[in-house]
């Protein structure tokens, strides 16, 4: 009896939760895929997120209606970031900030299951971004149609200056790269 006590059980398997969340694949993500792709906008993007505050998918979602010609103005751009900034705050910053820190993890924990982590978190932080843009997508199509532009080149300057108009002036030469890349694409939307 004393020898079944102490004869140790192999433990129950470890099943992982079941993923039923799939990102979700608006005009407004593949847009924001396509044009974040490049290198240039990459690093554009987080040196206005990090240095200005801009809030990425904002950025995107600005440039995406551009491409439709569609001028947002400056109450459509608030109107949309007050709709996303609980999330971004409590959820979308949060896990960036987190997986930012696991880039350098503390030494009591071992480099390779801190990156196992933080590569979690950065899917998570994906996923988190996926869910913004999904909300703000349908914002977008609950909307009436604003004013049009000329062009999408020319609506996405005119929307850039409005969403400058909120947060402050963006270096030019990260706009510059930004505007060159959606200009570049053949389809904006």
């Amino acid at each position: 009896m004393a020898h079944d006590i102490a004869t140790p059980r192999p433990a129950p398997p470890v099943t992982k939760p079941a993923d039923d969340h799939r990102l979700k694949a608006s005009p407004f993500w593949r847009f924001s895929l396509r044009l974040y792709a490049s290198t240039e906008v990459q690093s554009a993007c987080l040196a206005l997120q990090d240095k200005c505050g801009v809030d990425v998918n904002v950025l995107m979602f600005v440039l995406w209606a551009a491409g439709e010609r569609s001028v947002l103005g400056v109450g459509k751009i608030r109107a949309v970031d007050r709709l996303v900034k609980p999330w971004r705050t409590g959820t979308v910053v949060p896990l960036r900030t987190l997986r930012r820190a696991l880039k350098a993890p503390p030494k009591a924990i071992g480099p390779r299951e801190a990156e196992h982590l933080r590569t979690r978190i950065k899917a998570a932080e994906l996923m988190a971004e996926n869910l913004q843009q999904d909300a703000m997508y349908r914002f977008a199509q609950s909307q009436p149609q604003g004013p049009r532009a000329s062009s999408a080149s020319d609506a996405a300057r005119r929307n850039l200056v409005a969403y400058q108009s909120i947060l402050g002036p963006f270096p030019k030469a990260e706009i510059d790269k930004i505007l060159k890349a959606f200009d570049g694409l053949e389809s904006p939307r």
